[in-house]
């Protein structure tokens, strides 16, 4: 909102940010990310600044300190957000980054080898040829494929973003 804005023009905005929180988190969630998780995503994403207090998530949700800090600390142990201290005051501040998906997709390939590994021990314990070993060996070949392609992918990102002049 810019500082010329009138409470009119702030109204308005403060309706678009909400439609556009509720929104995109409803797409989160279908995708699988829990509710509140997802709109204070939403809500970080759509700020000025990409962060946003504790309160201020609160007062923009309009939801309760003990909701938001759940959501946080979910969005926090998933890398979607870090937490840092809000200068010259004891309050945590919480904050999307420019790059998030790339960050987070990034921080997906320990989960991926995770993931790998366990297939192939479901297959060695099933057995290739039997109908669970089949099912797990094909869902490891794609795990596999997905890992072996994400270091180019992410490569491409880096040089496509230098194109549109974000870095």
């Amino acid at each position: 909102m810019s500082q010329d804005a009138g409470p009119a023009q702030e109204t308005a905005d403060a309706a678009a940010a909400s439609r556009f929180v509720e929104r995109f988190a409803g797409r989160l969630v279908e995708s699988g990310l829990p509710r509140m998780p997802a709109r204070v995503f939403a809500a970080l994403l759509s700020s000025e600044d990409g962060a946003l207090t504790a309160a201020q998530l609160g007062e923009r949700l309009r939801v309760s300190p003990a909701a938001v800090s759940g959501a946080v600390r979910y969005l926090t142990q998933v890398h979607m957000v870090t937490r840092e201290r809000e200068p010259g005051t004891r309050r945590d501040l919480f904050r999307v980054h420019a790059n998030q998906w790339y960050e987070t997709l990034a921080s997906r390939d320990s989960v991926l080898k995770g993931w790998i590994d366990a297939l192939a021990d479901g297959v060695d314990s099933f057995g290739a040829a039997s109908g669970p070993g089949r099912r797990l060996g094909e869902t490891l070949a794609f795990f596999e494929f997905v890992q072996s392609e994400l270091g180019g992918l992410m490569e491409r990102w880096r040089a496509h973003r230098k194109t549109l002049g974000l870095d």
